[in-house]
Parts: structure tokens; sequence; C-alpha cells
């Protein structure tokens, strides 16, 4: 497991940005970049258990992630636990395949810069998702960038 990082500065408040990242109709417009029709099903209060969910890539169901939120400080700073996935409905947090991969983090920090707000991600990946993750992650934050700056 390896920890990659990303950042990007938006021309918006920090409130603004934080609420586009988190919020329910504006999550799945940004996160497309990963997987169309990516949405969560929680809350992103500390402590809760939060799915992230959206359509197999193949058409046979959904599949996602089944997490739980690390830290939440308001505007500040978002960690997610990631402990498992779900294949149509169904979460696994157990089997040999989970356990190589979780826990793992992804955290979100955002900081007052430049009149505008730096959003940083630090996550952690297996080796072999980390070429995905370099091709994805600077298209998802371009969208979370450019529906902040709206």
């Amino acid at each position: 497991m390896q920890k990659i990082h990303f950042s990007i500065l938006i021309n918006a408040p920090r409130e603004k940005v934080w609420d586009i990242l988190v919020g329910e109709d504006s999550y799945p417009q940004w996160t497309s970049a990963f997987s169309p029709g990516s949405y969560f099903k929680g809350s992103w209060e500390e402590g809760s258990k939060i799915l992230f969910l959206g359509p197999n890539p193949d058409g046979t169901g959904e599949g996602g992630m089944v997490s739980r939120i690390k830290e939440n400080r308001l505007h500040e700073f978002v960690s997610i636990e990631h402990l498992g996935t779900v294949a149509n409905g169904v979460e696994d947090t157990t089997s040999e395949e989970a356990k190589k991969w979780a826990p793992a983090y992804e955290s979100y920090a955002f900081v007052d810069k430049d009149g505008g707000t730096e959003v940083s991600i630090d996550m952690d990946t297996l080796d072999e998702y980390k070429t995905m993750f370099e091709e994805m992650w600077p298209k998802a934050l371009q969208a979370l960038k450019d529906l902040a700056e709206k």
C-alpha cells in the first residue's frame, strides 16, 4: 500500500467547495471521473458508516465500498476509512480480498490560499491501482473546481 497525493487551487470559498464535495446532488457530478453514476448512501458525520456506490462497469448491478468517516472537521478536513467492498448490496469486510487493502484512508484538506481554497487529497492505494488513480484524480478535481467556480 502506498499513499498518493493530489491538490488543486479553486477560486471559491472553503465552505462552497466543501458543500460541493459532500453534496448529495453534486457528489455524483465530480466523481463521475471515477465511475459515471457514482453516489453515496449514509452520512458524512464523524464515526458514521457511509457507502460509496455506483453501477458495475459490466452492467451487472452495483458495486462500491463500505466505509466510515474517521474524522470530520467542518470545512477543514475529512478522512474516510475504507473498510471493504459492496457487491450487489452485499458488504464484504472479512474476505482475503478485502483484507488485502482495507483499511485504506482517503483524506481531504481544505486550506484558504490566494483568495480561494486549496484542496489536498491523500489516499492509500495498492500498487496495481496507482496509475489508474493518477489518471482519474486530476479529472475529478477539475470537475470539482468547475462546479465550485460557477
